[in-house]
């Protein structure tokens, strides 16, 4: 029973009408599911992805009034998305207007920036296809992103995250690295390399603690299967780490824990997907409820703001 690498990654904004023109206009991503924080419907819940909204391709918003992060440890700190060459780095570099040239970290090629809000994200250049161009990007088609890459996180004390990586979720330490004079160590998920399934920890053990809000990450999803969910529940359930048990988000299953840190982990399924409640042409066009959700409607659209 093995984790396939990572489902999405869930920060959040105070800007909903700027974060969509951002994340679409600028970066070129698709709107694939227009909703609702499930426990907070006056939120959106906003998933950007590739042209059919695959697994592990998902950056998704919750709409919050919130302050801006207060940077520190015991948090998501940076998020990866991969890209095919070195050409395309630069063509996002002149894009997004960066000072500086794109630069080597654990043997990749990457160029760090920030969007409006100060989410620190990472374009990362990896040879695995992408997995579905959108024809309606404002990026060409060779220039798209790709989906998620690797995913940073600090913490004070790496030993007790590496516990939960290795013992509960079966991941494997690849290897080791110095970021920015900073220890990183490199866990992969499942059996195949590559940047999709990499969770990079940072050991900050003297550093303040982050305090959440606009751009910063709420949490980290991990992928797995309809087939193997009650397992993993189970596996939670035994190992005796506090955890949600069970939660249905009718496109995928979740479990939800946190790790000694702090960070919060979901465990989420590839299926059913988006497209079992919107034809895949009209993915994220209008606003999408889950069924139990669907007889507040009315209610739920009236609080929300435009998007555009």
């Amino acid at each position: 029973m093995k984790l396939h690498g990572i489902h999405h990654v869930t920060a959040i904004t105070s800007d909903a009408a700027g974060n969509h023109d951002f994340y679409t206009r600028t970066l070129g991503l698709r709107l694939v599911k227009k909703t609702v924080n499930q426990d907070d419907v006056s939120a959106y819940h906003l998933f950007y992805a590739d042209g059919t909204g695959t697994p592990g391709t998902d950056l998704t918003f919750f709409d919050w009034p919130a302050a801006r992060e207060t940077r520190g440890t015991n948090s998501i700190i940076r998020t990866g998305l991969r890209v095919g060459s070195t050409a395309t780095l630069e063509w996002w570099r002149e894009r997004l207007g960066a000072a500086s040239p794109f630069a080597e970290r654990d043997g990749r090629h990457v160029l760090d920036f920030e969007d409006p809000e100060g989410q620190r994200l990472s374009l990362i250049v990896d040879d695995e296809p992408a997995a579905a161009i959108w024809e309606r990007s404002s990026v060409p088609p060779e220039h798209q992103i790709r989906g998620l890459g690797p995913v940073a996180l600090s913490v004070r004390k790496p030993a007790s995250t590496d516990r939960i990586l290795r013992d509960l979720l079966g991941l494997d330490l690849v290897r080791s690295y110095e970021w920015s004079g900073r220890e990183t160590n490199v866990y992969r998920c499942g059996t195949k390399d590559g940047a999709a399934r990499e969770i990079h920890i940072v050991a900050e053990p003297d550093a303040v603690i982050a305090r959440q809000g606009a751009g910063g990450v709420h949490h980290i999803a991990l992928r797995t299967n309809v087939a193997d969910y009650d397992a993993w529940a189970a596996r939670l359930a035994e190992s005796g780490v506090p955890n949600s048990g069970p939660v249905d988000r009718f496109w995928f299953r979740s479990l939800y824990f946190r790790d000694p840190n702090g960070i919060l982990f979901e465990i989420a399924t590839d299926e059913p997907g988006f497209a079992t409640d919107e034809p895949v042409d009209k993915l994220g066009e209008t606003l999408s409820l889950p069924p139990f959700l669907e007889p507040r409607r009315g209610e739920i659209e009236a609080n929300l703001k435009p998007l555009a």
